[in-house]
């Protein structure tokens, strides 16, 4: 594994899979996003990325005329914009699930095979499995390669950092439930969209789990000075742990956690006030 992720630069994780991360680092990106390469003839192309010209070519001196699949885990603007270029040019055959109508997406996607959870992608040489696992957006897909028992997940497990969940296409409720699906996979890796390989995979989203939970806790405990309190008082609490200018990214899951919280009957909302229920 490189000590450092480079944009554009080509990494062989597997004898099945390459990696090219685009020129895109930031807060909520990492090193920038992972376009994942499977495949040693026909190949698939896993979350093709923003639509920045120079990453759509370093992409395409890859795969040059051997693309045939195009799959995208989710539709946020940094993971499937890239799709259209590369179909444009290579004619492959895109795969995904429609664009949510809320929440600031790629407009741009259109896919032509929807596919269901448990479906199997039939690659001539290898299989990709189909896992919907929404949560951090309700279109969300993770592809396990049987092969090599490597489960790519977009968003689903981001590597150093932990997932935003926004509402209302994001959903902690079925965040937790779709983490919750991973434990019963035959994985032995997690590729995720940002970061490393992760190995261990169980372990990994059973801390997950543990991680959330815990948030959800000091969202709870962060009542005891605000109740009623508003999102924006109860995240300086809550995330008390967390840089104050992370802090307005924080509030979305913040308000996730709330609306969970809500459906379970635990705390109630008036206004742009919420209130811990006894």
């Amino acid at each position: 594994m490189a000590s450092v992720i480079v944009p554009g630069v080509v990494e062989q994780l597997t004898p099945w899979v390459r990696r090219v991360t685009a020129p895109n680092p930031g807060v909520m990106t990492g090193p920038g996003t992972n376009a994942y390469i499977v495949g040693i003839d026909d190949l698939a192309l896993i979350d093709p990325g923003p639509d920045i010209e120079a990453h759509q070519r370093a992409l395409l001196a890859i795969v040059g005329t051997r693309l045939r699949w195009i799959l995208c885990t989710h539709t946020h603007t940094d993971h499937s914009p890239g799709a259209r270029a590369l179909k444009a040019a290579t004619g492959a055959q895109v795969i995904g699930r429609p664009t949510p109508l809320h929440g600031r997406q790629d407009a741009t996607f259109a896919p032509d095979r929807v596919p269901e959870n448990g479906d199997v992608i039939n690659c001539g040489t290898f299989k990709l499995r189909v896992v919907h696992t929404p949560g951090h957006a309700s279109n969300h897909l993770c592809y396990l390669l049987d092969q090599e028992k490597i489960l790519f997940t977009g968003d689903h497990v981001m590597q150093g950092s932990t997932v935003v969940i926004t509402p209302p296409d994001g959903d902690m409720v079925a965040y937790l439930r779709s983490l919750e699906a991973l434990l019963s996979l035959e994985m032995e890796r997690i590729a995720p969209g940002h970061g490393y390989l992760i190995d261990k995979p169980h372990d990994e989203a059973r801390r997950l789990i543990a991680h959330r939970l815990k948030r959800e806790q000091t969202v709870i405990d962060a009542f005891a000075a605000f109740n009623p309190g508003t999102v924006e008082e109860l995240v300086s609490v809550a995330y008390s742990d967390t840089p104050l200018h992370l802090h307005p990214v924080a509030q979305r899951s913040l308000h996730s956690h709330l609306l969970k919280l809500e459906k379970e009957g635990r705390v109630a909302q008036r206004g742009e006030r919420w209130s811990l229920l006894n």
